[in-house]
């Protein structure tokens, strides 16, 4: 792995020096490549799941599998980037002092950025494409459970990069996929300038207690809703269907559901019927309800044990409880929450306003759904990560979140 992290090291400066236009021609490369490969990918993908299958959950396999039309979703996603602003080469601030000497804060690449992640494919070319349009190297390390498909899709942006004349180690896969060439790059300092681990909760806190090198915090998803007593009944359901069943094995799908006490005799029964009975009826998997005391007394379901309110299930799988107002949810959420997202559905601007300033995660939502935090949903273009820490980037990460800043200094002979 040092052969590849000297040569990812060595292309710093040329890839930080690729002009917009250069970058983009790149981008739009990569992009065709992937879909001029994408039987190629595919086959590789169908190695992949077929390894995969009675090792992990269905709703793992779906985050592991592809097919023609999410090819082309990593596809489009490249050439959505290339439309972005470039983040690099921006000034942040100016001022010249008194004696005349210029200093200049300048927004700059990262340099080698290494991505540590489990069984999406599609993170590699979001990656990908993220890092070279900031300007930056990456390091690719996926999980065993998607080697095939990695290496086919980089093989495939790395195709494109040649035809774009840009040097093919901007990205680099990592080859070996055992927790040693994790720790490997946990600790590679000298050649690796920013980790970011995307993942679950081990993945995560080893990098966070093993790195060396600065790392971003991306945190599990415990994402809490919150419905308040005024709350539209209807859009409440609504937004809670959406959040849990939509797609439940991503970070910010919803996994506690709070109810105000005054409401939960009327809201818990609809919940129940759409859940758990519309979907048994329907043939699709019904949410296994986990449920406290309280809610235990109006509809059927598993009781909750200690731990329900500290997991990310990633499954269809809710746990519910209630909670006697706004100030009690705030609580509830600032004990167990991972920082992820959190929602209130509610008609009353006081709870709101109570909520939206108290909760401390990276989105808070009002009367909508959380599976809304994602760069692409939120204007960045696809996303390098959710980070749930405070310091250097909070939130979904896109390009912006990619760069650092340099002060470059002009003066005319001055010395101090």
């Amino acid at each position: 792995m040092i052969k590849m992290l000297t040569a990812a090291r060595a292309a710093k400066p040329s890839v930080a020096a690729l002009t917009t236009e250069q970058k983009n021609n790149a981008l739009y490369k990569m992009a065709n490549a992937l879909e001029r490969n994408c039987q190629k990918i595919l086959d590789a993908n169908k190695i992949d799941c077929d390894n995969a299958r009675g090792k992990i959950s269905d709703v793992m396999i779906d985050r592991l599998m592809l097919n023609a039309d999410r090819i082309k979703g990593m596809a489009d996603g490249i050439r959505d980037v290339a439309k972005l602003p470039d983040p690099v080469g921006h000034t942040l601030k100016e001022y010249i002092r008194q004696d005349g000497l210029k200093i200049t804060r300048v927004s700059v690449p990262v340099g080698v950025i290494a991505i540590i992640y489990e069984s999406r494919p599609n993170v590699t070319s979001d990656a990908a494409a993220l890092a070279l349009k900031s300007g930056n190297v990456c390091v690719l390390r996926g999980g065993k459970e998607a080697f095939n498909s990695a290496c086919a899709i980089v093989n495939a942006l790395r195709e494109g990069l040649h035809e774009a004349n840009v040097t093919e180690d901007a990205i680099n896969l990592v080859t070996d996929t055992t927790r040693e060439s994790a720790t490997g790059l946990m600790k590679a300092n000298g050649y690796v300038d920013m980790l970011i681990p995307r993942g679950g909760a081990g993945l995560i806190n080893a990098c966070i207690n093993n790195a060396t090198v600065p790392c971003i915090q991306t945190g599990t998803g415990i994402c809490h809703i919150y419905v308040e007593k005024t709350a539209n009944l209807d859009m409440a359901v609504s937004i809670i269907n959406n959040a849990k069943t939509s797609r439940p094995s991503v970070c910010n799908a919803a996994e506690v559901l709070l109810v105000d006490d005054d409401i939960k005799e009327k809201i818990l029964p609809i919940i129940y019927s759409k859940l758990v009975v519309e979907r048994k009826t329907g043939g699709q998997i019904p949410v296994e309800l986990r449920l406290d005391d309280s809610a235990a007394k109006v509809i059927d379901g598993t009781m909750a044990g200690d731990a329900d309110f500290d997991t990310e299930f990633l499954d269809y799988i809710l746990a519910v409880k209630c909670v006697s107002g706004v100030a009690e949810a705030v609580e509830h959420i600032s004990a167990h929450s991972t920082g992820h997202s959190e929602a209130i559905i509610s008609k009353d601007e006081d709870a709101i306003a109570k909520f939206t300033a108290m909760v401390d995660s990276s989105a808070v939502y009002v009367n909508a759904s959380t599976r809304f935090t994602d760069g692409g949903e939120f204007g960045l273009g696809c996303e390098m990560g959710i980070s749930t820490q405070k310091l250097h980037a909070r939130g979904p990460m896109g390009l912006e979140e990619l760069t650092t800043y340099k002060y470059v200094i002009i003066g005319e002979g001055h010395t101090r």
